[in-house]
């Protein structure tokens, strides 16, 4: 797992804050309560003793909470949430992106200007995706363009 998606550090605030770290050295602060109320399967997380025992998945890839260990947010999603709640767009953005409009990494890379390598680096999230790019892909949906 690539740094900027392994967690080194995790601490749960009340009510449904998560304070998380990654290997690269960001720190983020996460309010998962609108998580916690779309899905069904992490209301438990609700109950702030269940929601105080977050600790760290195996390898940092997660975090986890000890109610029959079958509760877990994986920390490649959680660093997207992170980044969107803090005003950025995350590597998801590219993905969704390209995904609706049925783009290879390619045609994308060509349809907003910017190079194959680049747009890779952006759609791992192994460079922060700037928001002029993201302003470029929203350019280019709202022009009407679509993929051949």
């Amino acid at each position: 797992m690539s740094e900027h998606f392994t967690l080194t550090a995790v601490k749960a605030r009340a009510p449904s804050l998560l304070r998380l770290e990654f290997a690269d050295g960001q720190r983020f602060e996460l309010d998962v309560a609108p998580l916690i109320r779309r899905y069904r399967a992490l209301f438990p997380l609700a109950d702030p003793a269940v929601f105080a025992t977050a600790a760290l998945g195996e390898g940092g890839g997660s975090v986890v909470w000890s109610r029959d260990g079958d509760l877990e947010l994986a920390a490649d999603n959680l660093r997207a949430r992170a980044v969107e709640a803090a005003g950025g767009y995350s590597h998801e953005f590219i993905w969704n992106w390209m995904a609706r409009h049925h783009l290879t990494l390619d045609a994308a890379a060509e349809a907003i200007g910017v190079s194959r390598r680049m747009l890779a680096y952006y759609r791992s999230g192994k460079k922060p995706l700037p928001r002029t790019v993201a302003l470029a892909c929203r350019d280019w949906e709202a022009g009407g363009r679509r993929a051949a």
